[in-house]
């Protein structure tokens, strides 16, 4: 079965041989290196308009680390509000990546998170999908399930709408990706077949870019992640091109008014060596290992007790974190909520 054979690659190393910052919201550090007076007057507006997405609510004040000299951790969440969703109301996480950085090596390793999978939720003491956590608690729970499901502290969050993918992929005039197959899937407005993507490679808008990332009609969760870490790549790509300098501004008008985040301006600056480590600079995408299970009638996807077990040491190495001995077990007589 071909997804069975997909989800048995799930570990794969890239080396970006351009200018790269390790996820979508950082194409601001590379506005940062352009010479002249341009680049001060996007300084100047990137620092008004991402001040604005600050949350103070959830300030870096538990490990205190620093980007500019520890090993950081940055979850990214992309969340499935908008207006016609009623934007926070109820919304889960669409997309969940965590991503960690080694400042020493210069290295991050980016974990894609199925949405669908079957986890410990400590703020609901129950297990369900993932997806979930937001829905219930917006991002204190999706953090508290995170920590608790790798065994490392989330640092920095990051979470952005549709309108901000959409927003960024059309400021950048489109991004080119491999289509895998021919599918049909819905729009940010929820109008069912509005989109059509042919198999192949192609420049995609920021509908349609979203219509990829979006979409698991024909293969699985894993499947979706690498989708999804293969746009991020296209974005960056895109964004630090030379040709792109000049769409910065809607780039960043884009970000700032479609994301919540807990870092502040001067800690996002200070993601800077990594931009600075150019073509040195490594990222390793990981995904996780696990198989299809219906539990009560629901469909989850139930993670690999081995893989998750690596994976949590890889990336506490990667972070030179060593967790509390004393940690509280997780009950084995939580309910399950569907």
């Amino acid at each position: 079965m071909q997804n069975r054979q997909n989800m048995r690659k799930v570990r794969r190393r890239r080396k970006n041989k351009k200018r790269i910052a390790a996820v979508i919201l950082f194409p601001i550090l590379i506005v940062i290196l352009v010479a002249g007076g341009y680049a001060g007057y996007l300084y100047v507006k990137a620092q008004n308009v991402l001040s604005e997405s600050y949350d103070e609510n959830f300030a870096n004040d538990g490990r205190g680390v620093n980007p500019a000299k520890d090993n950081v951790s940055v979850l990214f969440m992309g969340v499935d509000d908008s207006s016609v969703r009623n934007n926070e109301k109820g919304s889960r996480t669409d997309a969940l990546m965590l991503a960690t950085f080694n400042d020493k090596e210069k290295t991050v390793k980016l974990l894609s998170i199925p949405r669908d999978s079957y986890v410990y939720i400590p703020g609901k003491d129950n297990y369900s999908k993932i997806t979930h956590a937001h829905a219930y608690g917006g991002v204190k729970y999706t953090i508290d399930t995170v920590e608790e499901l790798l065994d490392v502290p989330v640092d920095y969050y990051v979470k952005m709408n549709f309108n901000a993918f959409v927003d960024v992929v059309d400021a950048l005039e489109g991004i080119e990706v491999n289509v895998p197959y021919t599918f049909s899937e819905q729009n940010s407005n929820d109008e069912q077949g509005a989109i059509t993507l042919e198999e192949g490679l192609q420049t995609l808008n920021g509908e349609e870019a979203l219509a990829l990332a979006r979409t698991r009609k024909k293969d699985s969760d894993i499947e979706r992640g690498k989708r999804q870490q293969e746009i991020l790549t296209a974005i960056i790509d895109k964004a630090a091109s030379a040709k792109s300098i000049t769409k910065y501004a809607d780039v960043i008008e884009g970000i700032g008014k479609n994301m919540k985040t807990n870092m502040t301006f001067k800690e996002m600056k200070s993601f800077s060596s990594y931009v600075l480590a150019a073509s040195n600079l490594q990222i390793e995408s990981i995904n996780l290992k696990g198989q299809d299970s219906y539990i009560g009638g629901t469909y989850y996807y139930e993670l690999d007790e081995q893989s998750l077990e690596n994976i949590k040491q890889e990336l506490q190495a990667h972070l030179d974190y060593k967790k509390d001995a004393e940690t509280e077990s997780i009950p084995n007589d939580s309910v399950i909520i569907e």
